[in-house]
């Protein structure tokens, strides 16, 4: 069975940082893109962040481009997503996602609906 229990949210100021963690059970892990994903009341579930294989190909948002880095590390089983320089507008329900990922993938998914396993998500809130 699989499960993805994230970690690290909670209530900071703007300009803070927070580091969200996700670690996985049940699965190998190494062959799994992993991506994080957010949604705010009222809006889709959106990309934040996605990560193919260790040392593999990334992809940011735009709006968190240069404050948040997307990290694995395969030896744990864990995710993680460094958040600098938060800002209100982060504000939402951060939720970890995996997808076995085909060996001749040029990259992560990018959309919510191709990865498979979720985790339950932790709240993240700036304020100003």
């Amino acid at each position: 069975q699989v499960q993805l229990v994230e970690s690290g949210g909670g209530l900071v100021q703007a300009g803070r940082s927070l580091r969200l963690s996700c670690t996985a059970s049940g699965l190998h892990f190494d062959d799994y893109a992993m991506g994080w994903f957010r949604q705010a009341p009222g809006k889709e579930r959106e990309a934040v962040s996605c990560i193919s294989w260790s040392l593999g190909a990334t992809y940011y948002a735009d709006s968190v481009k240069g404050r948040f880095i997307i990290s694995r590390d395969d030896a744990k089983n864990t995710l993680y997503l460094q958040m600098n320089s938060l800002k209100p507008e982060d504000t939402a329900m951060y939720y970890c996602a995996a997808v076995l990922l085909p060996p001749v993938a040029a990259g992560p998914p990018l959309k919510f609906y191709e990865y498979k396993y979720w985790g339950q998500g932790t709240q993240v809130t700036v304020s100003s």
